[in-house]
């Protein structure tokens, strides 16, 4: 028995150099869920996979949600009928855009609580010929739904130039953004605002870059976190272990390329090697390791809410950065040292 104890004590050691080490190197935070979620099965939408959405796709099929005690169905759906089933309960989270600012200007309780993306990458393109705003003047966009940020940065750049939305430029709504390329390539829209890897293929087929608003500066969530604040406040630690999945799969998006790239093709349908490589690169300069809610992102939308309503809004109404802070604090920063606080 001596002897049995004895040999025990090596396997101990070697067992505790490993865990302390790990612990040392943040390697626990990707393997140890730190909260139990109040409900384990939700239901989640999406308006387009695409680069903004890489992250998402590898928490996902990579099992990191899982991980972390929830099973996520995922559902791509319009942006304006993801907010409309958010409001109804049928969806529990909304990984999208400015329409969820729409949703809340609408009357309904619906927040971000945290913002995977708020550097825009989308792009306005026009039909040969067109390089710049003026030349819109009388003529149309195609964009996806009503209210989306695509809307948003149009009417922006419209007011921008003196210009109106809806008198001197005309925008063609859709549901999906692959509908919005469609409608612009068969030529029945003289613009297209749209991000990658939609944006890409109109490039290959000749369309001509008028704005980047990546180059341009501009803050805008697409996608966040948005959610009804009474279901934040009943499910904490569901929306924790939500997030603490994201980063899991976006520190392994950022880690292996391949796997990212192979995942966005999965998903997004493409297939050309050039086209996947361009969309990771694009997704990789906006990807947030720290998603804390920047007030400005919002601020923007409001200053061009189709409505009007959004002017003078308190851009504090429309998110709630509590969880997302105490995940960065808890778990975001051993992921990420030195770049996550």
């Amino acid at each position: 028995m001596k002897n049995l104890s004895f040999c025990r004590w090596p396997s101990l050691y070697v067992f505790l150099i490993l865990f302390f080490g790990g612990l040392l190197r943040g390697e626990s935070a990707g393997q140890i869920s730190f909260v139990k979620p109040e409900k384990n099965q939700l239901e989640v939408a999406i308006a387009a996979w695409g680069g903004t959405a890489i992250p998402t796709a590898v928490a996902w099929d990579g099992g990191y949600f899982a991980k972390h005690g929830l099973a996520v169905n995922i559902t791509v759906v319009s942006a304006s009928t993801s907010v409309q089933g958010v409001i109804s309960g049928k969806i529990d989270i909304y990984q999208g855009g400015a329409t969820a600012i729409a949703g809340n200007l609408g009357g309904a309780d619906i927040i971000y609580v945290g913002a995977s993306v708020d550097k825009s990458s989308l792009i306005l393109l026009g039909q040969t010929g067109l390089t710049s705003f003026e030349q819109f003047r009388g003529k149309t966009i195609s964009t996806t739904s009503p209210g989306a940020f695509g809307e948003i940065v149009v009417r922006m750049t419209a007011r921008k130039h003196g210009m109106e939305l809806g008198k001197d430029v005309k925008l063609i709504y859709h549901r999906t953004p692959s509908e919005a390329l469609s409608t612009f390539l068969v030529g029945n829209a003289d613009g297209l605002v749209i991000g990658p890897p939609h944006s890409d293929m109109a490039k290959q087929k000749g369309a001509t870059v008028v704005f980047d608003y990546y180059k341009e500066g501009v803050k805008i969530i697409g996608p966040g976190t948005a959610v009804m604040r009474e279901f934040a406040q009943k499910n904490p630690n569901t929306i924790k272990a939500y997030f603490m999945g994201h980063l899991d799969g976006l520190r392994r998006a950022i880690d292996d390329e391949e796997y990212a790239k192979k995942l966005d093709g999965k998903y997004s349908k493409i297939t050309d090697p050039a086209l996947l490589a361009e969309n990771y690169r694009q997704g990789l300069r906006v990807w947030n390791k720290d998603m804390t809610v920047d007030p400005a992102a919002i601020r923007v939308v409001l200053e061009d809410s189709p409505d009007g309503k959004g002017k003078g809004a308190d851009p504090k109404r429309f998110y709630d950065n509590s969880l997302i802070q105490a995940v960065n604090r808890d778990y975001a920063s051993k992921l990420f040292p030195g770049e996550v606080k």
